[in-house]
This record gives C-alpha cells, sequence and structure tokens, in this order.
C-alpha cells in the first residue's frame, strides 16, 4: 500500500526537542514500517537524554505507566492509520500526559450526521478531548482519506461510508495535576474604611434641589394647598348620607356586621329603652325587698332582692305565670 509518511515540517509541528519524553501510539491498522520511521526519526529528535515509547491502543490501559510520565503522546498519526480513540483511552492519555503537555492524534471523522455511527463527527471528538481533562482543545489539519485508508477502515473498523475524512486534533493537559489543591489567601480582617457611595452628577443634583432662596424667587409658582379643594370640601357631611343602602332596605332594620355608620349603637339604645318600657310595674312597692314581702303572684318571685330603680330582665315564663 502506498500510504503518506511525516515529513520533517509534520515533525516540527509537533515541538519535539531534545531530552522529551515521548509515546508513540498505534494499533493494527499502522503499517509497521511506516511505525518504524516515524520512531526512528523522534528518537534522533529527542537523543540520548529523551525518550521514545511504543503502545498499542489495545493495551494503553494495562500500561500500568506512572502519572506525568509524558511530554508528547502522538496517537494515529502514522500514515495509514485508521484508529478510533475511546473515552477510557483519551483518559489515560491525560493521566500519563505531563502538566502542560501535548497530545496530537488523527482519526477518521463524519462529516455527516450519522445515527448510533461508531466513527465521531468532528466536533464531538473534540468535546470528547475536553471532557477527558485537556484544553486548548483545537482542530489543526483535516484532509480526504486515501483509497488504502478507506479499505482499512471498511477491514479494521468493519465501517464504510462516502462522508468520511481525516482529522488531525491536538489538546494540552493544565499546568496542574488532577486532584492538586491549593492555599487561597483570603483576608478576613474586618473592612473599616466607608462604603463608597455612587457618585453624583452635579448638575442632576442641582435640578432637584430647592433652596430658601428659591422661595423667594418670582419666577417659582408655589400652589397654595387650600385651592385644591372646594368649598363643598369644607361642609360636614349628614350622618344618614354615610349609612349604606343596606341599613334601610327592609322592613325591619338591622345592622351590618361591622357597622361603622352609627346604626348599631342606635339600635342598641332603642332596645335598652323597650326593655325599660317593658319592665313590670310594682303594685305594692315591695317587690324590691325579697320574696317574704312579695305576693303570691309576683312576676319577680323566686328572684333575689334588688335596689329600687334596678332593671332586672324577666324572662317569658315569669310574665305568663303573672
Amino acid at each position: 500500500m502506498g500510504f503518506r509518511s511525516i515529513g520533517p515540517a509534520g515533525m516540527a509541528d509537533y515541538g519535539i526537542s531534545a531530552g522529551q519524553f515521548v509515546a508513540v501510539v498505534w494499533d493494527k491498522s499502522s503499517p509497521v514500517e511506516a511505525l518504524k520511521d516515524l520512531v526512528d526519526k523522534l528518537r534522533t529528535l529527542t537523543g540520548n537524554e529523551g525518550r521514545v515509547s511504543v503502545e498499542n491502543i489495545k493495551q494503553l490501559l494495562q500500561s500500568a505507566h506512572k502519572e506525568s510520565s509524558f511530554d508528547i503522546i502522538l496517537s494515529g498519526v502514522i500514515p495509514g492509520s485508521t484508529a478510533l480513540h475511546s473515552a477510557e483511552i483519551l483518559a489515560e492519555m491525560a493521566r500519563i500526559l505531563r502538566p502542560g503537555g501535548s497530545l496530537f492524534l488523527r482519526e477518521p471523522v463524519e462529516t455527516a450526521v450519522v445515527n448510533n455511527s461508531k466513527v465521531r463527527t468532528t466536533s464531538k471528538l473534540c468535546s470528547a478531548l475536553t471532557l477527558s481533562g485537556l484544553v486548548e482543545v483545537k482542530e489543526l489539519q483535516r484532509e480526504s482519506l486515501s483509497p488504502e485508508e478507506i479499505q482499512s477502515v471498511q477491514e479494521h473498523l468493519d465501517y464504510q461510508s462516502d462522508s468520511l475524512l481525516s482529522v488531525s486534533i491536538t489538546g494540552k493537559k493544565p499546568n496542574f495535576e488532577v486532584g492538586s489543591s491549593s492555599q487561597l489567601k483570603l483576608s478576613l480582617a474586618k473592612k473599616t474604611s466607608p462604603p463608597v457611595k455612587p457618585a453624583v452628577d452635579p448638575a442632576a443634583a442641582k435640578l432637584w434641589t430647592l433652596s430658601a432662596n428659591d422661595m423667594e424667587d418670582e419666577s417659582v409658582d408655589l400652589i397654595d394647598s387650600d385651592e385644591l379643594l372646594d368649598p363643598e370640601d369644607f361642609k360636614k357631611p349628614d350622618p344618614a348620607s354615610l349609612r349604606a343602602p343596606s341599613c334601610e332596605e327592609g322592613k325591619k332594620r338591622k345592622a351590618c356586621k361591622n357597622c361603622t355608620c352609627g346604626l348599631a349603637e342606635e339600635l342598641e339604645k332603642e332596645m335598652s329603652r323597650e326593655q325599660a318600657s317593658s319592665q313590670p310595674k310594682s303594685a305594692c312597692g315591695n317587690c324590691y325587698l325579697g320574696d317574704a314581702f312579695r305576693c303570691t303572684s309576683c312576676p319577680y318571685l323566686g328572684m333575689p332582692a334588688f335596689r329600687p330603680g334596678e332593671q332586672v330582665l324577666l324572662s317569658g315564663a315569669n310574665l305568663s305565670d303573672a
């Protein structure tokens, strides 16, 4: 198969320098000769102080690399590779990257939205890198697949589509480890300075300020509050006019609940007068002294003694018996 090779310009895009630790991730679709060529070029760039590790994507989770082991990880960049990166693989790559390290990957993507497709779109792939913990995720390049790469997708991924492209994406690990902490410098001292008042426009303040000089100014027209009242407003209203219409309705007058027009007090006085007028008069004048001085037909019989002129309420039974 005739796959594209990584030239010097492509290697420069990765920013690899002497002394760096680089990991190359490959899969079964990666051509062996292209893999060897890439590793040789990387070892030349990193020198004796650096290191180039080669890992199969299927064995990456079992490789047990320590955290922050590599400065740069290259995955799927071997010409002819059609590797797909799962969420677990991306999370492991983010774990073994050093703070500030970079990940470069290449993966076939769909340009059309296909439901339940094993091949993601570019936006979903970028979101997966972000969710793995990487920052500054961006697309570097996209190009069409060669006939050999299309055939490789069909063979190794069991996937066929006419809307596939190859996209190169990069992302960086933040400059801190996962789970790291830093003490925040908080000032717990109470602030003694007075609160800052908002600035007031001098023109607006002058507009809404009335001084004693303004009161004597003939250009200021002041309104007398008494002129706002009509002659009718000074007349005392008739109490009868304040009664609610329901107070006069019907043959029998009845005060409203929570009466405020005075009808309740008037009816109460009338009831007191009626009770006083209906009070039976004593024939002998001794009713108030008690039962020993009362006649057998006295309406007060059986009641305690009372003072002369004191109002005594008699029940209907006493009056009927009388």
